[in-house]
């Protein structure tokens, strides 16, 4: 399935399955039907297998049996973030050639890492598809981009294996980990990643049984049309099952919390010369089997 949170007509954010050019409101749908399904994505997650199986078979019935008030043509809706994360745990230098261009423009070690270096993203970062990225001059001069996968846990996990950690996997989605590259502070960078809008996430999650091998998906990121990034996530230092399995040996991971993957090359900082975003500027950041995520930049101030 792939689920998306949006408005209509100013209405609270609602959970909908989008199907073509359609999004299917699924708590409608399972009222017509006689039973409940919940309202917001973060609900539906901690609802279980059982949950989506019964909206994969109400949506199986398709579109003749689907009830005219849940159902939207998709340009008549507003997406919005999918949930807001407990936390965001993001990976640094997860990609090969990404390590070789942040030793080389950002200071950072030249010897690919031994373990995943991780940080985090505050949910106060997180913004929707078509929500402003926020450009505050006062504060920094280097906004950056970055297109990351990004996993959506389903079930809480605490020192999972590696053999185990997709059994905790809701689905995947995209986030683009925005980055002021002049606000690191003695080698910490939650302030650099973490201000608000910094986390863009969307424009859907795709639930994990229909991604059938999320190590092998095509990423890319355009900045005004042109192209900045091109990989694949079989290029990942540490794949998806190690990310959780060594977060897991000391945190805890919850039901919607999120895992953004890493960024391949191709940065604005490791651009010869360096090219950072400014007001006017459109960002578009695409995966794979999940769509686009596309925000523009603002001047915050």
């Amino acid at each position: 399935m792939r689920l998306v949170s949006y408005t209509l007509n100013d209405a609270p954010v609602r959970l909908g399955a989008q199907v073509d050019d359609l999004v299917v409101d699924l708590a409608t749908l399972a009222d017509q039907a006689g039973v409940e399904l919940p309202l917001d994505l973060l609900s539906f997650i901690l609802a279980g297998a059982a949950a989506q199986d019964t909206a994969r078979g109400l949506l199986a019935a398709g579109p003749a049996a689907w009830p005219a008030e849940a159902v939207h043509p998709m340009e008549t809706v507003s997406l919005r973030a999918p949930l807001r994360p407990g936390k965001i745990i993001g990976v640094g230098l997860n990609y090969v050639e990404h390590v070789e261009e942040s030793s080389r423009s950002l200071d950072t070690d030249k010897e690919r890492p031994t373990r995943p270096v991780l940080f985090s993203k505050p949910a106060t970062a997180v913004t929707g598809p078509g929500a402003p990225i926020l450009h505050n001059a006062d504060l920094t001069t280097q906004l950056d981009w970055e297109c990351e996968l990004a996993v959506v846990i389903g079930r809480t996990a605490f020192r999972v294996s590696e053999e185990d950690a997709y059994d905790h996997i809701f689905g995947f989605s995209i986030v683009n980990d925005i980055s002021a590259r002049d606000q690191r502070r003695s080698g910490q960078w939650f302030f650099s990643k973490g201000q608000d809008s910094y986390a863009p996430f969307g424009p859907a999650v795709v639930t994990a049984d229909a991604i059938p091998d999320p190590m092998d998906l095509d990423l890319s990121l355009r900045v005004n049309g042109v192209t900045k990034q091109k990989s694949n996530t079989r290029h990942m230092l540490f794949p998806i099952a190690r990310l959780i399995a060594d977060i897991s040996s000391g945190v805890t991971l919850e039901p919607g919390d999120v895992i953004a993957t890493g960024s391949p090359a191709g940065v604005g900082a490791g651009m010869v010369p360096p090219e950072f975003l400014h007001p006017g500027d459109t960002v578009e950041a695409t995966v794979e089997g999940i769509g686009t995520l596309t925000n523009p930049v603002v001047d915050a101030r």
